[in-house]
């Protein structure tokens, strides 16, 4: 049977002057679409039932540790009114586990703190107000979408996790020497309906992309194959403009160019997530598997750069974890008696956080903006890395 977002995705082709679609656009399409798209839907399922787990998955720690970061910014920002404002909320886990933390083991600081969640899907809104509804009634949050804020109005940290990594991306390919764009086109004899062709690049920013990285992409071997987050730079822009004075924390899985766009690197990082096995046919399951590609952190931190966001540093998850106190929690399992199972599942967690072949090796990029000369040199916690 024909899925209705098929039928969407092949009347968008049959529209197109070239009748094919870049795999961003594919891309948007089959995650976003308003009614079957895979983030719209509502169907999507986090942790061991779903088709991916996130670190807010394995219990508190991450959040709780993420409001240490948190506090120790609004120490340095000394403003009335702290906000922290995180983009793509999931099912709202994240933000119960920071503001129940903060409230328990800061209460004197709650009342300058606002919590504003920035959420487009309205079912992911609905599911993220039931598990808050139960917060205690002097939390401040609020549901709100990028044209609702006015430009310069927080003052604060806008943060995400996991978001950039489903951002569509273009993909690119080396064909006879020379960079060539990833299009998708429909075919009949396809088992899918539909198949991959190559064409000219469909944004000059695609072939800037590699010049700006000092990268001779066209000297890669031939079927060399890669992605392109143009996306990335048109929301840092955006994040950047609302935030009037304070700090912007991206954690992504991801690489610094180098890593990302080796030549040994030979098909890219795509991949599809359904029911926690990945694989790379990005063209079954429309609608209910995600699509992910790591983040190229130095292009984004160049970029904020050039409108001079200051790079207070780009580290591992693992790193910053370890020094915002995951030791010491390891430490206090290790010491204090507690029942056995319990504090198995409860290391296993905190393991897997910092695991350098897991999340341990996800990045953190933390950029600030508008900051007197004082808090520059201020390291951050989460960046004062253990020896």
């Amino acid at each position: 049977m024909t899925s209705p977002l098929f039928l969407t995705l092949q009347d968008r082709i049959k529209a197109s002057n070239k009748k094919a679609i870049s795999f961003a656009e594919y891309m948007e399409l089959v995650l976003y679409d308003p009614d079957q798209g895979y983030y719209s839907s509502g169907h999507v399922e986090i942790g061991k039932e779903g088709d991916f787990f996130t670190a807010s998955s394995l219990g508190s720690d991450f959040g709780e540790l993420l409001a240490e970061q948190f506090i120790d910014l609004q120490k340095k920002l000394q403003c009335d009114t702290f906000q922290i404002v995180e983009i793509g909320a999931g099912k709202g886990q994240l933000a119960w586990d920071i503001l129940t933390y903060i409230q328990r083991q800061y209460p004197q600081i709650m009342a300058k703190l606002e919590y504003i969640i920035i959420e487009k899907s309205p079912a992911l809104i609905q599911q993220q107000q039931a598990r808050l509804q139960g917060l205690s009634k002097g939390i401040k949050i609020t549901w709100s979408n990028w044209s609702a804020i006015a430009p310069d109005s927080i003052t604060g940290c806008i943060f995400s996790n996991e978001l950039l990594d489903a951002f569509p991306v273009h993909r690119v390919a080396i064909k006879q020497g020379e960079l060539q764009e990833i299009y998708v086109t429909l075919d009949a004899d396809s088992s899918t309906g539909l198949k991959e062709i190559y064409g000219e690049l469909s944004n000059s920013a695609l072939a800037d992309y590699f010049k700006n990285l000092n990268l001779a992409i066209a000297d890669y071997p031939e079927n060399f194959q890669t992605e392109i987050n143009l996306q990335m730079f048109d929301w840092l822009k955006l994040v950047e403009s609302k935030l009037n004075k304070g700090y912007i924390l991206s954690i992504d899985y991801g690489y610094p160019a180098a890593k990302y766009y080796h030549p040994q690197r030979s098909q890219g990082t795509l991949q599809a997530y359904f029911k926690h096995r990945h694989h790379s046919d990005f063209y079954v399951n429309l609608g209910r598997q995600d699509l992910t590609a790591h983040v190229d952190f130095t292009s984004l931190q160049n970029f904020g750069e050039s409108f001079d966001l200051y790079t207070f540093g780009l580290t591992q998850q693992g790193l910053f974890l370890m020094a915002l106190g995951l030791g010491d929690r390891l430490n206090e399992l290790a010491t204090n008696p507690q029942d056995v199972m319990t504090v198995l599942h409860r290391r296993d967690a905190l393991h897997q956080l910092i695991d350098p072949m897991g999340l341990g090796k996800f990045y953190v990029l933390l950029q600030g903006k508008n900051l007197t000369a004082q808090q520059l040199k201020s390291v951050p916690k989460g960046f004062a890395h253990p020896v």
